[in-house]
């Protein structure tokens, strides 16, 4: 009896550990710019690897044990990151200047792929009319766009991304 709950563990921590390192490779940068695509494919995900984690235990007891180790993990996975840095860079990106003193870094943005609207919609929410006027621009690691301008009487906000486009033509 021991000895299925401790291989719903072992799966479990394994799934966790495979999901934390496809997210990497395939540049999903945070879960807070989720557009439908997104949704479906993490809904489908849960559903194939749930056999993977508790394979023939399909009972409460077998859930609630996999959902346990998957609490655990990430506690001690996200304990693990605060301590060390090598292993935060492994597995999180780092923030990313868009706009630096109204010069539009293309580069970054098309690796991003946030597009001209999401940019411009970004400036908007901060108050920002033109590209010129933007002191910083950073995509930062929790999926938002943060904005400086060079008016010290605009307020400061964060812009969450809302979807994933191809890059569009970035204008002033």
């Amino acid at each position: 009896m021991i000895n299925s709950y401790l291989d719903i563990v072992i799966r479990s921590v394994s799934v966790y550990f495979f999901m934390i390192i496809a997210l990497r490779i395939f540049g999903k940068k945070q879960l807070s710019q989720l557009n439908t695509a997104d949704v479906i494919l993490i809904l489908l995900i849960s559903n194939s690897v749930q056999n993977a984690m508790v394979g023939n235990n399909t009972s409460l007891y077998g859930g609630i044990v996999a959902a346990l180790a998957l609490f655990i993990i990430n506690f001690g996975f996200k304990k693990v990151m605060s301590k060390s840095n090598f292993i935060k860079e492994l597995v999180q990106d780092k923030p990313e200047i868009l706009i630096h003193n109204g010069k539009i870094e293309f580069k970054t943005i098309a690796k991003l792929g946030i597009t001209d609207d999401e940019l411009k919609e970004a400036m908007r929410e901060h108050g920002v009319e033109y590209f010129k006027d933007v002191k910083l621009a950073m995509f930062e690691i929790d999926g938002s766009i943060s904005i400086i301008s060079g008016d010290d009487n605009l307020k400061q906000t964060h812009h969450k991304r809302k979807i994933h486009k191809t890059l569009g033509n970035l204008n002033n």
